[in-house]
């Protein structure tokens, strides 16, 4: 992913240690993944460095602890110290309370003067010490609160420590047998500091010197010299300084580093709230956007990735900053009255973009055609009425309306448009001579049903006859009447209308509450947070062999979510009919079949072509328009009796390689009754599940177990048919 020349280094922990993290952190565009040696037990590093490579190629960061105090162990984390009590900081080990504790490194007590000033965990407890012995500093508490272990102390007093800790050492030496080549030098003080480094790592690691205390901005110039880059850590250094004082200390930063040719990344509190919460502040976002303006190079993510609720999410909107900060910087750089003047721009989406690069939207509701009784009119049938409403809500982008002949043919004889663009459906408006006679090519007209009601206009560019037969051969494969799609395309006439569609919008959608258009599935999936959405279509009630490669494909993909996206247009005899496949869909979502906030229902009013692998690759598209990336594709998508191959699937995504959205592929799945689990039906002792022996069996009367399909759903479609609710195409 671009990421317009800014870096997002992002800190991997307890919430972000996990293949599914780390791969669609990856994805995000993520420059570096940082290990916090502060929160990072030696003996683990090598089973963490391992692990990330062996799902990431991004490379790795050792951010060292460096010259800093830390508070040890506490006996249950944390420990609650009350005001004006008397506290001690011992010198050898002992179990934290509130009373006792330790401070890291072990030898900071010696250090400790009586009078020394203390203060622990952001200023949340303010200590002075009042004694010292041997064994332990006394301190009296200033400021009472709760002290978290492992959490930074402030002495206010400049008491020398070393520039690495022992375990540093030991980790940056592991670290470079392993051939880690990206270190960050915590608490930098001096140019001496990144010399002791450099001598340790090698030459050849990029070392990056953190700015969080004072004597790092006195001696900033010669720390930079001997850097590859800055890194602004704002926590640690608003323990010295102001917090007032950081925003123009950061713009301070930032320049000397641009004037020395050093890169500088900020970090801490970038995203702070979406540690608990889904999305950042106002002031965050602000924050953001004016770190970038100062030109900082990248932003560092800690706590937000490595404890946070949503890592990706984190990232997710850091990517959306960069994007509209792009915007910014050109508005700002070729318009000088950029900040006065409102300049609308789209929303940054994550999301894979409509075929084509743009979603079509042909819409136009009735009070704008004032005219519209004066058109001429032609009645269409159901089916022709859903393209019109597919190809103007976008589901067909980028098609904008009825192929011409030219289109057509390059359809037909390559899978493509004539600019190139892979498309392997026609997409026909179909008439018989009658109906053609009273219309030409260049008028508008309208395009109605039975009862004369107008769903859309058509501006015709062309009219033109073909071959019946000769098209059914070049588009299914067969000429037979057997087959229903070639049956239905030979019942109708040989005269074809090519134009544009314009579909009014001022009327309600087949099963409206899970109607859902290109744009609305969009939005969707942006508030949820998902980028990566795996697609599926289906024509049936959910049968248990579904559940599997829908959860299956989640899992292979990655995906932030599954798209359940059945089909509820008119289809052959005996098929289902929409409300019993929506009502076995919904029934699975109520019982938690899936996984939580990870699947959405949505409708999509379109009917079988029956015509295999273009309707495989062609129903990949409409999702792709509709916001998946992936799509699962079965072993016999779309067909019908032995026409198509499975191999003929795969042949034409392969051949159709860049349609932008990637198959899942998944062979015909049954049970096996001897390890209870589903797998493909080519093991011998795997039972084969089909949505047509579902079908026999509801007609039938009969009850078919429950790893065929779940219980609940044979129930509901068992009490349908007995109270004489229609369930099957007649």
């Amino acid at each position: 992913m671009n990421l317009f020349n800014k870096e997002i280094l992002c800190t991997l922990g307890p919430a972000s240690l996990n293949d599914k993290v780390i791969a669609r952190l990856e994805e995000l565009g993520v420059s570096l993944f940082r290990i916090n040696l502060s929160h990072t037990k030696l003996q683990d590093l090598p089973t963490i460095i391992n692990y990330i490579r062996s799902q990431s190629s991004v490379p790795i960061g050792l951010d060292t602890e460096g010259a800093q105090v830390r508070t040890g162990d506490m006996r249950n984390g944390e420990i609650a110290v009350r005001e004006n009590s008397i506290v001690h900081a011992h010198s050898l080990r002992v179990p934290g309370d509130a009373f006792n504790f330790n401070l890291y490194p072990e030898d900071v007590v010696e250090k400790l003067e009586v009078g020394d000033f203390i203060s622990i965990d952001f200023n949340a407890v303010l200590v002075q010490v009042i004694a010292k012995d041997e064994e332990k500093a006394t301190m009296r508490v200033m400021h009472g609160g709760i002290i978290g272990q492992n959490k930074a102390v402030t002495v206010e007093r400049d008491i020398p420590l070393d520039t690495l800790t022992a375990k540093d050492i030991a980790a940056l030496e592991y670290g470079r047998t392993v051939g880690i080549k990206h270190v960050a030098l915590s608490f930098a003080n001096r140019g001496s500091d990144v010399d002791a480094v450099r001598a340790l790592v090698g030459p050849d690691v990029f070392l990056i010197s953190k700015i969080e205390c004072r004597n790092a901005l006195i001696n900033l110039d010669e720390i930079a010299e001997k850097s590859d880059a800055l890194l602004i850590d704002r926590g640690d250094l608003s323990r010295q300084e102001p917090i007032e004082r950081i925003p123009r200390l950061q713009k301070m930063i930032i320049a000397r580093g641009r004037a020395l040719n050093r890169k500088v990344y900020v970090a801490t509190n970038l995203l702070e709230s979406m540690i608990v919460s889904p999305k950042p502040t106002r002031a965050e976002v602000n924050d953001v956007i004016n770190t970038l303006l100062d030109g900082a190079d990248g932003l560092v993510l800690a706590a937000e990735t490595a404890i946070g609720a949503d890592p990706i999410g984190c990232v997710a909107m850091i990517v959306k900053l960069i994007h509209e900060y792009t915007i910014l910087h050109e508005q700002c750089t070729n318009m000088p009255k950029a900040y006065a003047d409102y300049l609308p721009t789209d929303p940054l989406s994550l999301l894979i973009e409509a075929h084509g690069g743009t979603l079509i939207q042909n819409l136009i509701e009735t009070a704008s055609l004032p005219n519209m009784a004066e058109l001429k009119k032609l009645v269409l049938s159901d089916n022709q009425l859903l393209d019109c409403q597919q190809i103007g809500m976008g589901t067909y982008s980028p098609l904008t309306g009825f192929m011409t002949q030219k289109t057509l043919t390059n359809v037909l004889d390559h899978h493509r448009l004539p600019n190139g663009i892979a498309w392997p459906m026609p997409m026909l408006l179909q008439c018989h001579e009658p109906q053609i006679k009273a219309i030409t090519a260049g008028e508008r007209i309208a395009l109605c049903d039975t009862d004369g009601e107008v769903h859309a206009l058509l501006d015709i560019s062309e009219i033109y006859s073909l071959n019946l037969e000769n098209l059914a051969q070049r588009w299914f494969g067969t000429a037979s009447l057997e087959h229903p799609g070639v049956a239905q395309l030979l019942k109708q006439g040989k005269w074809f209308i090519a134009g544009t569609v314009t579909l009014i919008i001022d009327r309600p959608s087949l099963f409206q509450e899970y109607a859902l258009t290109p744009q609305q599935s969009r939005f969707i999936f942006a508030h949820k947070g998902w980028s990566k959405v795996v697609g599926f279509h289906g024509r049936n009630v959910i049968h248990q062999a579904h559940e599997y490669i829908q959860l299956e494909a989640l899992r292979q993909t990655n995906a932030d979510g599954l798209f359940l996206n059945p089909v509820i247009g008119p289809k052959k005899q005996g098929d289902f009919l929409p409300n019993p496949i929506l009502k076995s869909y919904q029934m699975s979502l109520d019982f938690g079949i899936y996984p939580s906030g990870k699947a959405l229902l949505g409708s999509l009013a379109v009917y079988p072509r029956y015509c295999g692998p273009r309707e495989a690759v062609f129903s990949a598209l409409c999702r792709k328009n509709m916001g998946c990336s992936h799509f699962i594709v079965g072993r016999d998508h779309s067909g019908v009796g032995d026409y198509y191959q499975p191999e003929d699937y795969t042949s034409l995504f392969d051949k159709l390689s860049d349609i932008g959205i990637t198959p899942v592929f998944f062979d015909a799945i049954g049970y096996n009754p001897k390890t209870g689990h589903y797998q493909n039906t080519d093991h011998e002792d795997v039972l084969p599940i089909s949505g047509s022996a579902v079908r026999d069996a509801l007609q039938n009367g009969e009850k078919l177990p429950d790893w065929y399909i779940r219980d609940m759903v044979q129930d509901m479609l068992a009490a349908a048919i007995k109270s004489g609710q229609p369930v099957f195409h007649e």
